[in-house]
């Protein structure tokens, strides 16, 4: 993510889940106390340790319910006690958890990555210039839709799957911009399905951008070809209230 002037949602849970992104202000502590620096780099640091080996401990689970409510309470944890967190300074004392429906086996699929015509998407970013990333393939997802998968051209590296669907920007649905299923630069990563060339998309670990909680982030929302018809009520929801 890069902080820039306000998105305009088109369509991490990482506060940074774009690479090398810098806010233009000084990130502030759970308090809203100035962060040093060095401290909110060690932050950041901890938050993405934390992210990866979370993601691990999902793809090596035997039981994805147990699973995923460990997805929401690590998730809860960082975004109240990180000096990173992307919650403004006015949002943190109220903060009681990030609303995410309970887990329905129904929103899990293995899916295979077929070819797409080559297409770039460029995110614009006030910091870091411009992001960009490579549509890679398509998956068909079941009673879902077709999806873009892309590929980030920068350093890191990754697959890239965001999500909007029939409820975002909905009063009580799911974020404007859309979510992500995917983001595995960043840790954001459920893992291949069981035949080659197969993906894990589970909608239930489906999470905001850092931009539904702050509008000074630059997020890459989902375009067109990541945009289904069918309302998703599984994942992290949005209250509007951040």
């Amino acid at each position: 993510m890069h902080r820039v002037s306000t998105p305009t949602p088109a369509p991490s849970s990482d506060p940074a889940a774009r690479p090398a992104s810098r806010p233009t202000s000084r990130p502030t502590s759970g308090g809203g106390e100035p962060v040093s620096p060095l401290d909110s780099g060690l932050e950041l640091a901890h938050w993405r340790r934390t992210i990866h080996g979370l993601y691990r401990q999902v793809r090596e689970a035997d039981d994805v319910v147990a699973a995923h409510d460990l997805w929401r309470r690590t998730r809860d944890e960082l975004f109240s006690t990180s000096g990173v967190t992307p919650l403004l300074p006015e949002d943190r004392p109220g903060f009681a958890g990030l609303p995410t429906a309970p887990y329905d086996p129904a929103w899990r699929f293995e899916v295979p990555i077929t070819a797409a015509e080559p297409h770039r998407m460029v995110v614009a970013t006030g910091t870091d210039g411009d992001v960009p990333f490579d549509r890679v393939g398509l998956v068909e997802v079941p009673g879902v839709g077709s999806l873009d998968v892309w590929r980030l051209r920068s350093y890191g590296g990754g697959i890239f799957v965001p999500v909007g669907d029939a409820l975002a920007g909905q009063p009580g649905g799911t974020y404007g911009g859309g979510r992500y299923l995917l983001d595995t630069v960043k840790g954001a990563d459920l893992g291949p399905g069981e035949a080659p060339g197969s993906l894990v998309l589970d909608f239930n670990f489906a999470y905001n951008p850092s931009c539904a909680y702050d509008p000074a982030w630059a997020c890459p929302l989902a375009q067109p070809g990541n945009r289904v018809k069918v309302e998703i009520p599984v994942g992290e929801r949005y209250d509007g209230s951040h």
